[in-house]
């Protein structure tokens, strides 16, 4: 059995500054590749679309992983390098609507609006493809946590939205960051807001 710790090489497929923190908090040397394939979203419920993306982002490099892997070293015992591509794509859902990175600090404040005061979802799909001698496996889930935000006077989202953080942020808000004081409580697991649950990842990345 292989697990996370035990693959020669590891790709992100994404450029996330956050998963890319959170692997690192992990101990492991990866290789940053972002996926540049089309996301072509066929389903509509939100924990159904990040396992749909996630395995797109995966799939995107599996090709270029594999022929790497054939062409690479052995191992001291012979076998092709293990090569772990991961996958993963986070959205923020209200009542099943997906509330992506805000158009503007307009759309900002109104994503704000509609979270402060209650409960919402995020939803992080992971696919992670392992790789030997060109032959793969797959195993992809998805994690929810759920957010409970306090309620906020327009005065406060004003001034959140005007430190320009909630622009690049799903959601329209960080977790990690200025955010951090209007949160209540989550249920769930919090990296997987910021953006990759780190913890599943290493109980489920057990390959034969």
């Amino acid at each position: 059995m292989k697990t996370i710790r035990d693959m020669n090489k590891i790709i992100l497929a994404s450029a996330s500054p956050r998963r890319k923190e959170l692997l690192k908090q992990m101990g492991l040397e990866f290789e940053v590749m972002p996926s540049h394939g089309d996301e072509i979203i066929t389903r509509k419920i939100p924990w159904e679309i990040v396992m749909e993306l996630s395995s797109q982002k995966a799939r995107d490099l599996v090709y270029k992983a594999a022929m790497d892997s054939l062409s690479g070293e052995k191992n001291d015992d012979g076998e092709g390098q293990n090569v772990l591509v991961i996958g993963a794509d986070t959205i923020v859902a209200y009542q099943n609507d997906i509330l992506g990175k805000p158009k503007d600090k307009d759309d900002a404040v109104r994503m704000l609006r509609l979270l402060q005061g209650k409960q919402h979802s995020v939803y992080t799909g992971v696919s992670m493809v392992y790789l030997r001698e060109g032959i793969a496996q797959t195993r992809t889930f998805v994690e929810e946590t759920k957010v409970y935000v306090a309620p906020m006077t327009d005065e406060q989202i004003d001034s959140y939205v005007a430190t320009g953080e909630p622009m690049d942020k799903a959601g329209a808000y960080a977790i990690q960051g200025l955010f951090a004081e209007f949160i209540v409580k989550i249920e769930g697991d919090y990296n997987n807001v910021v953006g990759l649950p780190i913890g599943r990842i290493m109980r489920e990345c057990i390959f034969s």
